[in-house]
């Protein structure tokens, strides 16, 4: 695997940021984005076709707040219950809910050097998390993902919510440990959620590369699936549903997209599978591993996420970091250092 330059691209990011997001904006930064385009999410190619989906409300710009206006790392409470970890940004009960650990895998990133995983894997070997998240918001229940699917209900449970009660589910990509929990018996699981994508991932894994279990799931769901357009961060990201806007985080797979959720000071990102192995890749954002479709274009897309991230002070979480799963990132020499939420 060919690595990618890391600190010409660290140098562009940094003075990118540095001037789009001063405490002066620039005029561009004060101009209204391109409104984020949402579609009706066409009729997979199903057995059972889905009735279109409805777009969306017309979103409306949401700039970001400089660095200046940035807030300290919000104070977070952790507690440890049956693979749950709550933490507390502004309005947000934010619930990183772990529905699968295992012994992690060094062959899925072969572009890790020898010295490299000495320096940062124990001997003792690591853990791999898969992991789905809960929102709770006033008058929200908002998922991100539902993971395989295995411990779904029983983590709504123990939190006292319903499937029911679910009222929006933002898809980060359509990989099975991601969709696994939207239907129980062929059923959608969550009757009463609007189901939010990208339409490049939609499109990919609905018509290019149909895949059954992402067509069947959103088969179900039919004209509760809502799909958009995503912007790469930067000073201005657009509002899909009001406090939540995606950011294209591609390379993973064709729409992978990441969320920036909350308002104002109070906001974190939860950004799916921008990694796999935190250990090595927050210190080596340049390496990508083989689940990554377009492993060039995840290591750009991990640092961007990642610079953005440091850069406001936004806590950052992940779909396969380890309980807690959220932290805070900042720049360390060519990669950056992660420091879980506690």
């Amino acid at each position: 695997m060919k690595k990618l330059p890391i600190l010409i691209l660290t140098i562009f990011t940094v003075l990118f940021f540095a001037v789009s997001c001063g405490s002066t904006p620039a005029a561009s930064d004060e101009s209204p984005a391109p409104a984020a385009t949402t579609t009706p999410a066409s009729t997979p190619p199903a057995s059972t076709p889905a009735t279109p989906a409805p777009a969306a409300t017309t979103p409306t710009p949401a700039p970001e707040p400089t660095p200046k206006q940035a807030a300290p790392v919000p104070a977070a409470l952790i507690s440890q219950n049956n693979g749950i970890s709550t933490s507390k940004v502004g309005q947000y009960e934010v619930y990183m809910l772990v529905d699968a650990e295992r012994d992690g895998n060094l062959g899925i990133i072969p572009g890790a050097s020898d010295a490299i995983v000495k320096q940062y894997i124990p001997a003792s070997g690591f853990k791999h998390s898969t992991n789905f998240s809960l929102i709770k918001a006033p008058g929200q229940n908002i998922l991100v993902d539902t993971g395989f699917g295995n411990t779904i209900i029983d983590k709504l449970d123990k939190l006292g919510v319903k499937p029911e009660q679910i009222n929006t589910i933002f898809l980060t990509h359509l990989h099975g440990d991601h969709i696994g929990g939207l239907l129980k018996d062929g059923q959608p699981l969550f009757p009463n959620a609007k189901v939010y994508l990208n339409n490049k991932e939609y499109d990919y894994f609905t018509k290019t590369a149909p895949d059954k279990g992402a067509v069947a799931a959103l088969g179900a769901y039919g004209s509760n699936v809502i799909t958009f357009d995503a912007l790469p961060p930067g000073p201005i990201l657009n509002e899909i549903v009001p406090g939540v806007c995606p950011i294209a985080c591609y390379g993973h797979t064709p729409g992978h997209t990441a969320y920036l959720i909350g308002k104002g000071r109070d906001r974190f990102i939860i950004a799916g599978d921008f990694l796999h192995i935190a250990l090595i890749q927050f210190p080596h954002p340049e390496i990508s591993t083989t689940y990554d479709m377009d492993q060039s274009a995840a290591a750009a897309s991990r640092v961007q996420i990642l610079h953005y991230a440091a850069l406001h002070n936004y806590p950052i979480a992940g779909m396969h970091i380890v309980y807690p799963a959220i932290g805070t990132v900042k720049a360390d020499g060519n990669g950056f250092k992660f420091t879980p939420l506690k």
